[in-house]
Formats: C-alpha cells, structure tokens, sequence
C-alpha cells in the first residue's frame, strides 16, 4: 500500500497542464515508485471479455457483470494497465458507465497504481452505446468536402463517448483507399492524401478539442493503422503491400503527419507487412520516423494480437517471448495481448526480458511514460466526471447532426432530368438493401461486423420505411432478393420475382437499392468488385419493362455496376450513411434539399483494373497511342446537383514564383440556378515536367460554400512554394524550377517557378 499512496500523493495536487515540465516532473515521481513488474502490466492491454462474468454455458451473464476474481487478478496481480471494447453487443449508458466506474474505483480506493485507460472502437458515432447518434460512415464523411461539418460529428461522437464513461476512441481511420477491394476501405476519408489530411485533422480537432488536455466531453483519438495497411496487393485483410518510399511518403504518411501535428494523442501500428517487414516490427517507421523525427508524444498500441502474429502469422520469430520483445523494442508502447491467459504469458515473457536485459529500462520507461502521459491529459487520475451531466447524448440536436452530414454526403452519379421527383409517382421500392438499417450503417455497428438486425435504433427507418412516410400509399414495396453469407463468402438470391414483376407493372418508376452486406476485416475479404449477378438481374428486369429506375447504392466499397449504369435514370451513392441515411435520401430525392457529396475516391467501371484520378500520364495512354486509356466510371471529386454552376475568371496574382513568395489564386463561382446548393471548389495542381514522372494532377485545395440562387461569390486560395514540392525515389521532398499548371473545374492558368531569391 505504501507505493499506492505515494502514486495517489503525486497526483493529488493539480498539475498546471500547460507548462509541459511540470507535467514530466510529475510523471518522473511516479515512474520512480513503480516496480518492473507495474510497468510491464502499464503496456499490457486486455478485453473487457477477460474480465466479466460467465454462465455455466460460458456466456456472458445479462447486464453485464465483473467476475471479481478475474478482475482482482488482472489488475492487482498483473497490473494491466488498459481495457478494450469487444463488438459482441451494445451496451446500455447503465452497463458502460457499471463498467467504466468499476474500473475507476478500483484506482481511486488506492488499491491500484494507476488508472486504467479503456478504449472503443466508436468509429461513426457511439456504436457500441444503446441510443448513441450514429452518422455516416468515414467514406461518407469524406464525400462531405465539409472540415466542418466532419469536426461536428467528431465533437458530437466524443461527447457521447465521455457519456459511457470512456476516455479514448480507436479512430480515425487515415489509411488511405488505394485497393478498392479491402473490405476496410468504407473506414476511410478516400483516395487523396491531402482531403484525408485535412478531414482527418479535423476529427482529431474534434476528438480531443482545442486544449492541450482532454476536458470531461472530448476524448484521446488513436489514428490508425500506422502505416500502410490499406495498400495490400492482394485486397485482402492484412496481406503483404509493397510500397515504394516515393509513394510511401507521397501518399500514405501524409495524413499521419498531419494527426501528429494535430496533437492526436495515440496511435495503432499496421497488422500486414510492407516491403516485407511487419508493422509491428518496423522501427525505422515507429521509432525513427514517428517519435524522432516527428516528435510524436504520445503512444503506440498494437491491434489486436499482432505482437503475437510476429510469431504464428509473419513468421518473423521464431518464439512468443522473441515476437514480444521486437515488437516492443522496435517501438510499440502497448501490446493488444488481449486475452487471458495469453496476458499472464505476455507479462511474464516481457519482464523476464527486462531483468536478462533485451528490453532496456530506458526503453520500458519511455513506453510506460507515454502511456502515463495520456492518461494524465485524459484526467484519468481525477474523480470521474458526473456521467449524468451529458444532458445531450442521443438529443434532437445530434440527430439532426446525423442527418445533415448524410445530406451533404449522399452523391448524385446520373440524373437524366428524372430527380428530384414532385411526390405524385407511384413508387416502387426494392432490392436487397431496400429494408434494414444494417445496410445504412455497415459493420462496426452495434457489433464488430454489423449483421445483428436485433441492435437496429429503435425509431430509424429504412429506405422503405423511408418512402412510405414520404409517400404513404403511393408507395410500393418488393424486395426481390436478399443477401445472405455463405462460408463467409457474399452472395445473392431472390425472392418472389413473379411479386416483383407484379409491382413493377403498378408503379411509374423503380427505386432499387443494391449494394453489399456489412462486414469489415477479414470476414469482409471479397474476391472480385463485381456485384452478384442476381442484383444487376433486378434492374434489367425493370428496364425490359420500360420502367425508370434510380440505382441507390448502400456500399462501404465502389462495386462494379457497369452493365445497368446506362439503363438507370439516376443513380445515387449513398455510402454507408447511418441511422438517419434514409431519410436524407428520400429528402434529397424529393427535392427538399439539394446534393452536394463528391466522391472521395475514383468509382471503377472495370473490376481488373485499379486506376486513380492522380495517375500518371501513361496510365492514360491507349492502344493508338494517344491517352484515352483512363476511363473509370466516374472520378474522385464528381457529383452532381439539381443546380447550374459556373466558374469563371480563374486569376493568380503572378505567372514568375519565386522562392519565398505566395501563389494567391481566385475564382468566380456562380449558381445560375433557381435553386439554392453547396459547391465544393476543387484546386488542382499540374507539374507540367519534372525529373520523377508527375501525377496528371493533385488535388492542393478545396472549399465548400453556399450558394443562393443565382449568387456569385469569388473564392480564395492561397499556395506556397512547398505545394510544389514531389517526393523521388528515395522518399525526398524536391522542388524543381519550372512549368506549373492550376485547374478548377474547366478553367486552366499556368505559372513558372523559379528556385532561388
């Protein structure tokens, strides 16, 4: 007990947060209280699953509850020093804050060194919390363009976070989707690095909030999977990438040094191997890179069994104890062991290599420091905030929130003057994805994959519901198919077509809604972009009748539709986009709000080839020799509106850059339209030649605004002589005198750079 009060009379006195020393100072007592054995449990994190009480079926009992033997010994035997969420359920408020301040007063009855940190998967909103706001997915955030609207939706997630009672959040997602057919790329903010970078940083604002420590309604962000575990170049879950230090550093590392910069608190280190090295192992990335050259603060963790995968899966070490140490060593803070008895072994293995000296006391200091650190910032040695004070969870206010980002992130690809629709037609509603809210909200949604239809929110409707509200009894409904996994593997079949033909002959259009079943990781792993044959059928049906249909597509990945893109009268992307996804689509649809999304990736027309809007010139080059050959079905940054925008009067302030000089760059917007809309304002620059091959162009900047009815509105950029700079085969920034190009929209003006003053 004596080292116990010594950790509470460290932490006892208020700490001024704002001056770094004192913080160390206080951080230096503690380090220097605890014993090798405290420190390795710090860097030790298990699953809630580890932890609670069983029926005699092996069952977790309902409401949940801590087996006190198993606690007792995981937290004062082994000192564990972190707790993660496990998506078998959702918890009510009740059981989250039962659990998080069980393990609170385990620390404040000084029965315990230090708090312990519990993390959460609370990835688009609080997905894990019975009544919690649940807003589109990343993907769908990034079609948004909107830095604003995506902080809100991080602010709002964070609050309710810290309403369960938890202090830190596995999220953003900053892998950036350049294999469409990883199963994780709806957990992205898209293709670009740079709208990643800054949608990204705007989560992290949003997370953690302006100050340097986390108050009571923000909470600690862990950006992941630190890095490169979305380039896998088979498109299945943590398989091997291999990725050239030119576009690791041009495309992958972007949006991490940005969350760095940001203050992003922690971070979760890649399952797969790049260029052949694990994540986990990688030192020159996680200890050179992230915490030398960066000057990262705070710390790393693994995923989920991933020190251990250096063993059974990567085959890097040839024993557990080896596995545990490089991974260690090599610059992961924490391991997510995460279950028991494979934690005792962990504990074990790492403190035998500190007392025979493979791990330094140096390097186990630093890692339990980092990890003291932020669970200082989150005031996680501080009395528990009052969990009724968070009047606003699951409010009015938030749902609208809700609504509003699915508003600007749903897509128009195609509307052949069908849309918006005057609420007259007869309409019929079908497809797989046409009647549950599992395909609105995808996986990682009330359970890791999503499927369980008995979570659904209570009040949320689906898109038929949707219509039916909209609509009443001009609304029809025949599924006409289902989606159903076989062997993990996703396929299709239908259902009653004689119905479906029925109602196609008492309806004037169809709207179809077709997409894939949630799942993510490796139970999402697909084999082809190809959408199942049975749904293309259902929209071919419709067309042989002379019906006009609107493809409404619920996907977390673009999938191939090529064969129905012409026969559809509008096609609308919805992405995965919530709770309240329907109805903004049936808003949008009827014309009582305006689409503004744009799509974050670069949408495929073919499933064999993988083609990116910032490709260089000869991926466009063509069997005749000319450049025709880049041809998806539709480009990052499309989509439409019900509105008319020009641009015009494309202006810089000089055509001769110089050093130390600021390109200042503005064009003239205008909505000649009747009706009222939001315009992303994309700036694209054009390397015209350079000494590495150049990208045919790169999104620099954008802005979203407002629109009013035939209002006109000049918007600003400004660019820097750093904009200029590409990356070349050794993973260096260059800048080169010469030729440059600007593009938004139609309009073209070009400028020199000169190096030198």
């Amino acid at each position: 007990m004596l080292f116990c009060a010594m950790a509470l009379l460290v932490f006892s006195c208020k700490v001024n947060k704002e001056h770094p020393n004192e913080i160390e100072i206080t951080l230096d007592s503690l380090l220097d209280a605890m014993s090798i054995e405290e420190k390795v449990g710090q860097t030790c994190q298990i699953t809630l699953d580890a932890l609670l009480l069983k029926d005699e079926r092996g069952l977790l009992v309902s409401p949940v509850k801590f087996d006190e033997e198993k606690l007792n010994e995981a937290l004062h035997e082994y000192h564990i020093g972190s707790v993660l969420n496990v998506g078998w359920c959702t918890l009510s408020r009740e059981e989250w804050n039962y659990v998080t301040t069980t393990l609170r007063d385990v620390y404040s009855s000084g029965k315990i060194t230090t708090p312990i940190i519990y993390g959460i998967d609370a990835i688009h909103g609080v997905n894990y919390t019975k009544g919690a706001t649940l807003f589109p997915q990343e993907i769908g955030l990034a079609a948004t363009w909107n830095p604003d609207l995506v902080e809100e939706f991080a602010t709002i997630t964070a609050y309710e976070t810290r309403a369960s009672g938890i202090p830190w959040n596995f999220s953003p997602v900053l892998d950036i989707a350049r294999q469409p057919l990883w199963s994780r790329t709806f957990e992205t903010l898209g293709e670009d690095p740079y709208l990643a970078s800054e949608l990204g940083a705007s989560i992290i604002k949003g997370y953690q909030g302006d100050s340097d420590s986390i108050d009571d309604f923000h909470v600690a962000a862990c950006m992941k999977h630190f890095v490169g575990y979305s380039g896998t170049n088979s498109g299945r879950d943590r398989t091997p990438a291999w990725i050239p230090e030119k576009y690791m550093h041009e495309l992958y590392l972007p949006a991490f040094k940005k969350a760095v910069n940001e203050g992003a608190l922690t971070v979760m280190i890649n399952s797969g191997t790049v260029n052949g090295v694990p994540g986990h192992a990688n030192k020159r990335l996680l200890t050179d890179l992230l915490k030398k050259e960066w000057g990262f603060k705070g710390f790393t963790v693994s995923d989920w069994e991933d020190f251990i995968m250096l063993n059974t899966v990567h085959k890097t070490d040839s024993t557990l104890k080896e596995a545990y140490i490089t991974a260690f060593n090599a610059g992961v803070d924490m391991s997510m062991v995460p279950l028991s008895p494979k934690y005792k072994e962990y504990c074990a293995f790492m403190i035998e290599g500190v007392n025979e000296g493979k791990i330094s006391t140096v390097r186990l200091d630093d890692a339990v420091r980092r990890i003291l650190r932020v669970k200082y910032l989150t005031n996680l040695f501080e009395e528990q905030p009052d969990l009724k004070k968070y009047d606003k969870f699951g409010s009015d206010e938030f749902k609208t929130a809700s609504l509003n980002a699915a508003l600007e992130s749903i897509t128009l690809l195609k509307n052949d003057n069908l849309l918006p629709l005057t609420g007259s037609e007869k309409v019929l509603v079908s497809g797989p994805t046409s009647n549950n809210l599992i395909y609105l909200n995808g996986a990682w949604t009330h359970t890791w994959q999503g499927q369980d239809t008995s979570f659904n929110t209570p009040g949320c409707r689906t898109v038929k519901q949707a219509f039916d509200k909209r609509i009443g009894n001009l609304s029809y409904f025949s599924q006409g198919a289902e989606l159903y996994a076989d062997n993990f593997f996703e396929k299709t079949r239908f259902l009653d077509l004689q119905d479906y033909n029925k109602k196609l002959d008492q309806v004037d259009l169809v709207v179809l809604c077709i997409g894939e079943m949630p799942s993510t990781e490796k139970p999402g792993d697909i084999t082809s972009l190809n959408l199942n044959p049975e749904q293309l059928e259902l929209a071919k049906i419709a067309y042989k009748k002379n019906k006009k249909v609107i493809l409404v597509l619920l996907e977390g990945r673009p999938r191939i539709i090529r064969d129905i893109v012409d026969g559809a009268s509008a096609i609308v992307q919805c992405y995965l986009p919530g709770d309240y996804g329907a109805d903004a689509l049936v808003k949008l649809i009827y014309g009582e709000a305006n689409f503004s999304g744009k799509l974050p990736y670069t949408y495929p027309r073919f499933d064999g080839v993988i083609e990116f809007y910032d490709h260089e010139r000869s991926v466009a080059r063509d069997n005749n020799g000319g450049f025709n050959a880049f041809n998806p079905q539709w480009e990052f940054g499309f989509g439409m509106s019900y509105s008319q925008i020009q641009y015009n009067n494309l202006e810089l302030n000089t055509h001769e850059l110089k050093e130390d000089d600021q390109l200042k760059v503005s064009i003239e917007v205008t909505n000649t339209s009747s009706i009222a809309c939001k315009e992303v304002v994309q700036l694209y620059l054009i390397d015209d030649y350079a000494s590495s091959a150049p990208a045919t162009k790169r999104l620099k900047r954008f802005q979203k605004i407002s629109l009013q009815p035939m209002e006109k509105k000049i918007v600003h950029f400004e660019l820097t002589v750093d904009d200029l700079e590409f990356i070349d085969s050794d993973g260096k920034k260059r800048k080169e005198s010469g030729k440059f190009t600007i593009k938004i929209n139609n309009l073209v003006s070009s400028f020199d750079f000169k190096r030198g003053k």
